[in-house]
């Protein structure tokens, strides 16, 4: 008999509503009540590894993605639909229970009878059968009003941490600010790398994909990933735009010894092998390096890469480098689009302590290159201190380095990625014609 809870054919159509429900709904208690990853959540949750259809995986996926990412708008109309102004909402399982029924109601194509009568069900499932009226009441406000009462809202400080809303005004003024809070709730295209550059322009014929200016491939179709023709022979690895940008910047690397710091999932050494490079990957676990393998072995690059489970806080090589990538740890701000969690996850404790953790690491990599050496240092975080912050320190304190800035022509003529010192600054609702980017920050590093 399959273990799979969804293969039964005797399953009626209510039933199995109700089991993709429930399924969401332990995931966004385990993401918000107990702080972990959503990725991780995914790829650990039994509910969701056994939904024996991929349609419901992907349908599951897109509701807790989306209650997430509008998680403050959502909090806001369930406060406006309830009977009396405080009324409070307990257990915590019961506020998430009504966030997941209106987001399918207000940000989702569910039918309203559908959404209500399933979360009632799902309230009586989780042993919240004497509020079952009271879901009932404030689903069917919300979906009378909900969609109305969006349009009064105020969409960017509602679905961004205030702390995080504050940072961002005062590294790029309230305007920016704003902007870029708004850009991250919409939903991430899927962006790939070519793994021959010159066959990009047949690839975005394959796959009916646009180039984009940096000459990465965006695709606005959905499906599983492996089945993309020109998975299984390597052609090309999913990457954002943002993220493919760094490992360009490198001149020449045709036999060159070079490091990637922080490498796992692999892009970034993969885009550092294809220039000809011999490359040393670091990653700290050897879990994700075994993942990290199989990406090169795919991609047909292991015979130039090297892998190394260590701290590259401390790992120095055998012999000088010319070139080193630090893809520093980071808040991951930047990719809010695609991590919606990272907003409700993070603190200002995690952006200090990931600062700190910066600094260890930049520091030893400055002490692995011979002199004419190149250090791109990136991070995909939107918070100054974990990027011009921190290239501004170690120049203060590394007077045998020095910024080599990065030129318009390197990256396709979008001037509007780099800021007044040559330094790469991606925001959120640049390339804003093709969708957005994510939030990215690099610098490129010259030793004497």
């Amino acid at each position: 008999m399959k273990n799979d809870i969804t293969s039964s054919e005797t399953l009626t159509q209510q039933e199995h509503s109700l089991i993709t429900r429930d399924v969401a709904l332990q995931i966004l208690h385990t993401v918000l009540d107990k702080n972990q990853p959503l990725d991780q959540v995914f790829d650990n949750s039994n509910g969701f590894i056994n939904l024996a259809d991929g349609r419901d995986r992907a349908f599951v996926k897109m509701l807790v993605t989306t209650t997430i990412r509008r998680l403050g708008q959502i909090d806001d109309l369930i406060r406006r639909a309830l009977l009396r102004e405080g009324q409070e909402i307990s257990p915590p399982k019961l506020m998430h229970l009504l966030r997941l029924g209106v987001c399918q109601l207000v940000f989702m194509d569910v039918p309203n009878y559908a959404a209500v009568d399933t979360m009632v069900s799902l309230a009586a499932k989780q042993g919240l059968s004497r509020q079952k009226s009271f879901v009932n009441a404030v689903l069917r406000k919300v979906s009378r009003e909900g969609k109305t009462w969006t349009t009064k809202q105020d969409i960017p400080r509602l679905n961004t941490p205030e702390w995080m809303l504050k940072v961002w005004s005062e590294d790029y003024g309230i305007r920016n600010a704003v902007d870029i809070a708004q850009a991250m709730t919409n939903e991430a295209a899927l962006d790939l790398t070519v793994r021959n550059q010159d066959d990009i322009q047949v690839w975005a014929k394959r796959l009916g994909a646009q180039v984009l200016p940096t000459n990465s491939l965006r695709l606005n179709a959905g499906g599983l990933i492996s089945q993309i023709d020109g998975f299984e022979e390597g052609a090309w690895w999913v990457q954002d735009a943002a993220a493919a940008i760094p490992a360009q910047l490198f001149k020449d690397l045709e036999g060159q010894n070079a490091a990637d710091l922080c490498a796992a999932p692999g892009g970034k050494t993969a885009q550092i092998a294809m220039q000809g490079a011999h490359v040393t990957a670091l990653d700290r676990s050897a879990r994700r390096l075994v993942r990290f393998n199989e990406n090169m072995k795919r991609l047909n690059v292991s015979e130039n890469v090297n892998t190394e489970a260590a701290d590259a806080g401390v790992w120095q090589p055998s012999d000088a480098l010319d070139a080193v990538l630090l893809d520093a740890p980071c808040t991951a701000s930047g990719t809010l689009r695609k991590r919606p969690d990272v907003a409700w996850l993070k603190t200002p404790k995690d952006l200090d302590a990931m600062a700190e953790a910066q600094r260890r690491i930049l520091d030893n990599a400055a002490r692995m290159l011979k002199s004419g050496g190149v250090l791109v240092y990136c991070t995909c975080s939107l918070f100054k201190a974990e990027g011009e912050a921190q290239i501004d320190a170690f120049l203060a304190n590394h007077p045998d380095y020095s910024r080599q800035p990065i030129t318009a022509d390197e990256v396709g003529g979008v001037t509007e990625i780099i800021d007044e010192n040559g330094d790469l600054r991606i925001l959120p609702f640049h390339f804003k014609k093709y969708g957005g980017i994510d939030g990215f920050y690099a610098a490129r590093l010259v030793k004497a």
